[in-house]
């Protein structure tokens, strides 16, 4: 059930970092608010996951995946296009994710 936390904890926290940019400085009261919202469910749901999977482990794949969420949803949205060193950076975050999920023995699943 832990996998299945986490996966809530990342969409929301990518919906939250997408409702950021759009509040333009907590400037714009509906962003701001899904904004607020998101991040609250983000970090209760990851609360969740830490009764099941270690710490460092979910956190790892918590950011990562957020982190290319985000670029991918940013570059089709704001046109936020990444250059081909942030390309390569975001391919490593995504092997060490994979890398984690496939081989530790720490991953809990």
């Amino acid at each position: 059930m832990g996998y299945w936390y986490l996966s809530v904890a990342i969409v929301a926290e990518v919906i939250g970092t997408m409702a950021l940019k759009a509040s333009n400085g907590f400037s714009h009261l509906v962003s701001s608010t899904i904004c607020v919202a998101s991040y609250a469910t983000t970090f209760y749901f990851l609360s969740l996951v830490l009764k099941t999977v270690p710490v460092g482990v979910a956190y790892a794949i918590w950011a990562g995946m957020g982190i290319v969420l985000i670029a991918v949803i940013s570059a089709v949205i704001y046109k936020e296009l990444p250059d081909l060193p942030a390309v390569l950076g975001m391919g490593l975050i995504l092997s060490g994710v994979l890398v984690i999920n496939i081989f530790s023995k720490t991953s809990g699943h």
